[in-house]
């Protein structure tokens, strides 16, 4: 009875901070289409644009590898124990070397980005030699934004201790302030460059500062003032550093499979990488909304489980979070697979990003559907693993998927271009968390049972009544790609709107269980605006 309370207890905690997580993030996600609109609109999805977004996701992902995916997942593990089996006053020691050891590294890192961009730039994108000038601009701008990766990392570690202290709504957010620099500094600051696109570059670095700017306030709020403390031989710092060398690869799989992607698409016929951006975009509103958002709630708990060595309740989380995720990625999978090409002709279809870049854009953003249920599902997973402070695991399984997804992006990228980059991403994150799941069970014993698999079932019906119904929207109004805005628009919002009608009444029919941890979260929040 007491575990069962407890084990309550956590999953509201989880599904409350989920629910913190995931609106903060649906509101950057939203300012994040309204920048992309705006870069389409302005720019389109031409050689400028592809040596922006080369550029930006050069400096992305070592945000992912050196902070996001390894830092903090590395850091919230060994700081909780700390809060827990130890005092709050050593725990704040160990964030203040871990600050200051990390601003040291973060500072050679962007110099030597700034130094070598011409032979990062080469092995990233070396298609983009066959063009001197894209390659020359793609080469300025990732110099310009390479230091982007000191603020946004130190912005990482801010919300490992905010996280830990389980207040998650500042970190959350910091991506709107990146969002609406960009978008500004595009419609205001384009006219004083000879090459408009170094406009966004300057967007990019201002957010980064802006974002670690309003992780202060609550930190200190919280009790914790960051300050420098040099010390190598702190035992915690030992620990982290143990974690965080394997969990570079282990935690950014996803990102780095686009990656790969990226660097193959420079080899493609031109707009290729930005094809793959946009619908990767696209992808992520889901997977931010809620599968990052439960991933990143889930990992307190599930390290506060582990410090305490309650396995019972740690598989019970695990279970939960992976159905609170599967509740709204299934039905999120079909919506985007009967839904791609109104959805990308409605948010991009204007100015330079024309009905062909809409429907080369459809390609991707189906196959990278496909694997959207493996994108979410191994946010959990591998949380779960590094809550048992092993991340030596995923770094291996991150490492099969890797070869996995190099093999068949080279086997379906003369076939199917671009979607065979985006079909390779979907199959070798499939590969990974089929793989961790295995050796998880293994290790700590299944956490699939009868529900788990009910409500899996239950959510699929649901899913597919919704689909139904969004066919019959279809017969009711045919859908033309050149259509006016307005009509097309129209089209679009009745589709979701019966979609999701009848997905909620189905599942609730159904008494699909997540839906009254939905409607908690829900009801927590019209309470508190009442």
């Amino acid at each position: 009875m007491d575990n069962n309370l407890t084990t309550d207890t956590e999953n509201k905690k989880v599904a409350k901070a989920a629910g913190v997580v995931g609106a903060a993030t649906m509101l950057s996600r939203i300012f994040g289409f309204i920048r992309d609109m705006v870069v389409a609109g302005l720019f389109g999805a031409a050689m400028v644009t592809d040596a922006f977004f080369v550029a930006f996701r050069i400096p992305n992902l070592l945000r992912r590898l050196l902070a996001e995916g390894s830092l903090t997942v590395s850091f919230v593990p060994v700081f909780t124990d700390y809060l827990k089996n130890k005092s709050r006053q050593e725990a704040y020691e160990l964030a203040n070397v871990a600050f200051t050891v990390l601003s040291i590294i973060l500072v050679f890192v962007s110099l030597i980005g700034v130094l070598f961009s011409p032979v990062i730039v080469a092995v990233m994108a070396p298609g983009f030699l066959k063009e001197p000038g894209q390659y020359a601009l793609t080469v300025f701008l990732t110099r310009f934004m390479f230091p982007y990766i000191f603020f946004i990392s130190l912005v990482a570690l801010c919300m490992g201790i905010l996280n830990s202290l389980r207040h998650f709504a500042a970190p959350a957010l910091s991506p709107v302030v990146l969002n609406i620099c960009m978008i500004l500094s595009a419609l205001t600051l384009r006219g004083f460059f000879d090459e408009p696109v170094i406009a966004l570059a300057v967007g990019v670095m201002i957010g980064g500062v802006l974002q670690l700017a309003m992780q202060w306030p609550f930190l200190v709020k919280m009790g914790v003032r960051l300050w420098f403390r040099f010390n190598l031989k702190h035992d915690g710092l030992r620990r982290i550093g143990i974690l965080m060398l394997p969990a570079v690869f282990g935690a950014a799989i996803y990102q780095i499979n686009v990656f790969i992607g990226t660097i193959l698409a420079s080899l493609l016929p031109s707009g290729s990488v930005s094809y793959l951006y946009y619908a990767d975009r696209i992808v992520e509103l889901p997977l931010g909304v809620f599968a990052i958002a439960v991933g990143t709630a889930s990992l307190p708990s599930l390290s506060e489980q582990a410090a305490k060595g309650e396995m019972a309740e740690l598989k019970k989380t695990i279970a939960f979070s992976l159905r609170l995720i599967l509740f709204i990625t299934i039905p999120a999978m079909a919506a985007l697979i009967a839904l791609r090409i109104p959805i990308l002709s409605v948010l991009f279809q204007r100015g330079e990003f024309n009905v062909q870049s809409t429907l080369l854009t459809a390609q991707a953003l189906f196959y990278y559907s496909c694997g959207l249920w493996a994108f979410s599902t191994i946010r959990v997973i591998v949380s779960a693993f590094y809550s048992l402070q092993d991340t030596k695991v995923p770094m291996k399984a991150a490492i099969v998927a890797l070869f996995v997804n190099v093999a068949f992006s080279l086997l379906l990228m003369g076939p199917l271009k671009h979607g065979g980059l985006a079909l390779a991403t979907s199959i070798a994150s499939a590969v990974n968390v089929i793989m961790l799941t295995i050796i998880l069970v293994r290790r700590i014993g299944t956490f699939f049972n009868r529900e788990f698999y009910s409500s899996v079932f239950k959510v699929t019906a649901a899913s597919f009544a919704m689909l139904a119904s969004i066919g019959i929207v279809h017969v009711m109004m045919p859908w033309n790609n050149e259509g006016a805005f307005e009509g097309r628009l129209i089209f679009l919002v009745v589709s979701i709107i019966v979609g999701m009608i009848v997905f909620t009444v189905s599942a609730s029919v159904l008494r699909c269980p997540e839906m009254a941890a939905v409607a908690g979260i829900i009801k927590r929040r019209l309470k508190r605006k009442a």
